[in-house]
């Protein structure tokens, strides 16, 4: 899942890219999310992901991990 602006992809791009590595998007913070992408301007996603505990990654910890998986 994503919230905010992204510098290196359209939102619409990331989320295609997570869905081609197996991972799924949704709309909303659940206890079931995994992971929640944290752009600038992030929203009311991250205060929610903070209180169940999400793990929170940059845009930064996104694009490493993506890297990692094209090799």
């Amino acid at each position: 899942m994503i919230t905010g602006k992204l510098e290196a992809f359209a939102r619409s791009e990331a989320e295609a890219r997570i869905k081609e590595l197996g991972g799924s998007t949704g709309s909303t913070v659940t206890k079931k999310t995994t992971y929640l992408v944290v752009g600038t301007d992030a929203g009311s996603k991250l205060d929610k992901a903070r209180a169940l505990g999400t793990a929170l990654l940059s845009e930064e910890e996104f694009l490493h991990l993506i890297q990692k998986s094209d090799k």
